[in-house]
C-alpha cells in the first residue's frame, strides 16, 4: 500500500491509498473558505450515554445527480472533493462532519453534564466508479480499503481526546445515504459508545473464559445459522439476530482492533466479504433491487479496560425484510429498544447459504 497525503482547498486532508507507489499532485482548485464547524456531545444521566449535538449538517448535499456527485474524480471543469482525474481508494476529511475540534472537559452538573463534540469524521471512497457497489470490487481492491480502514484506525486513534474508532458503510437511498457514490465513513468518537460499553460489560460480567471465543465456538457447534466458514473468518446469523437479514463475521483469531489482524486474516478478508455481500444482494430474489445495508465494524475503544478481551467483529444487516418491504423501528424498537424480529435466524442463515455463489 502506498499514501499520498494532500490538502483541500478548505485546508481538510485528504489521502490517496495506492496499491503501488503513483504520482498524486493534483490540487484542489475550487474556491472554498476554511471549513469552520462545531458539535457538542451531552449526557444522558438516566441512560448513562452521550448524544451528539450537530446542527451544521442541516445543509449537507443531498443526493445530487450522477453528473454533480463530488465523490467521482475531477473532470475538467467540473471540480470535485477528487482533485485527481481517477483514483484507486481515498480518505477525506468530511466537510459536513458530526464530530469535529480538540477535546475538552465535560462541563456543568450530574443532570446537565456537556463537553465538546470534538472528534474527526472521514469519508472514505472505495472506487472512482460511480456505479459500482463494494460487492462490485475486486478481491485487489477490496484488499486496499482493509488497508485503509486499518490504517486509519492506527491514526485516529492517536490523536488526543479519541476514545474509539467505528468504520462503516452504509448503502442505499432506504438506509438514507446523502451520496450514491459507493463509499463509507469513519468516526472517530470522544467516548466509547454505548454498544461497545455494554459488550465489555457482558464480557466482564462472563466470569471465566471469553465471551466472544465462546459464543464464536457455541454457533460453529450449533451449526444451523453458521452463512460462511471458511479457515480464518466465520459468518454466522446470531443466535439473538436484531434485524431479517444479519450477519456477524468474526476473524478465527481473536484482535480487538483491525490493526491486530494477522497476515493470513488480512490476505482471507476481501473474498469472504465479497461473497457475504453478493448474497446479500441475492437474498430477496432475481429482479429485486439493491439491498440495502449497514455494515459496521466493532473495535475496542483506545483505552478501555479490557481492551484485549475485546473481539473484532463487522456486523452486516439490512432493514429489508422481505420483498418491497422493509423493517421500521416502530413503538417497541425505537420506544424500548426491544427488536421484534420478522425473519426467524434459522430461516435467515438458510437463505443465505442458499445464494451462495454457484
Amino acid at each position: 500500500m502506498h499514501k499520498t497525503p494532500t490538502r483541500l482547498a478548505d485546508g481538510r486532508e485528504l489521502i490517496y491509498f495506492d496499491a503501488r507507489p503513483t504520482p498524486r499532485d493534483a490540487v484542489d482548485k475550487r474556491p472554498l473558505e476554511p471549513t469552520s464547524t462545531a458539535s457538542e456531545a451531552r449526557f444522558d444521566p438516566l441512560l448513562r450515554e452521550w448524544v451528539v449535538v450537530a446542527s451544521h449538517r442541516q445543509g449537507r448535499t443531498y443526493l445530487p445527480p450522477a453528473d454533480q456527485c463530488p465523490l467521482c474524480p475531477t473532470a475538467g471543469d467540473r471540480l470535485t472533493e477528487v482533485p485527481d482525474a481517477d483514483y484507486e481508494v481515498v480518505v477525506f476529511e468530511n466537510r459536513f462532519p458530526s464530530l469535529t475540534g480538540p477535546p475538552g472537559p465535560p462541563a456543568g452538573d450530574a443532570l446537565f453534564t456537556r463537553m465538546p463534540g470534538a472528534g474527526r469524521c472521514e469519508v472514505v471512497v472505495f472506487t472512482s466508479r460511480h456505479d459500482q457497489s463494494f460487492a462490485d470490487l475486486t478481491e485487489d481492491r477490496a484488499a486496499l480499503v482493509l488497508e485503509a480502514w486499518t490504517d486509519r484506525t492506527a491514526e485516529l486513534s492517536r490523536l488526543p481526546g479519541v476514545e474509539q474508532v467505528f468504520c462503516f458503510e452504509n448503502r442505499g437511498k432506504e438506509i438514507g445515504v446523502t451520496l450514491g457514490h459507493p463509499h463509507g465513513q469513519i468516526y472517530a468518537y470522544p467516548f466509547a459508545t454505548p454498544r461497545t460499553e455494554r459488550m465489555l460489560a457482558a464480557q466482564a460480567a462472563y466470569g471465566a473464559g471469553n465471551l466472544f471465543d465462546d459464543l464464536l465456538a457455541a454457533e460453529l457447534a450449533a451449526g444451523a445459522r453458521i452463512v460462511l466458514d471458511t479457515e480464518h473468518w466465520v459468518a454466522f446469523v446470531p443466535h439473538a439476530a436484531h434485524w431479517p437479514y444479519e450477519a456477524h463475521l468474526y476473524p478465527r483469531h481473536r484482535t480487538p482492533d483491525l490493526t491486530g489482524l494477522d497476515d493470513a486474516s488480512r490476505a482471507a478478508f476481501p473474498g469472504v466479504y465479497l461473497e457475504l455481500l453478493r448474497r446479500f444482494d441475492r437474498v430477496f430474489g432475481p429482479g429485486e433491487p439493491p439491498t440495502p445495508y449497514i455494515a459496521a465494524w466493532h473495535q475496542a475503544p483506545v483505552r478501555a479496560p479490557g481492551r484485549e478481551d475485546f473481539a473484532l467483529h463487522l456486523e452486516l444487516f439490512t432493514i429489508r425484510r422481505s420483498p418491497g418491504k422493509l423493517k421500521f423501528l416502530a413503538g417497541s424498537e425505537s420506544g424500548m429498544d426491544v427488536f421484534i424480529n420478522d425473519v426467524p435466524p434459522e430461516q435467515a442463515a438458510a437463505r443465505l447459504r442458499e445464494v451462495a455463489t454457484a
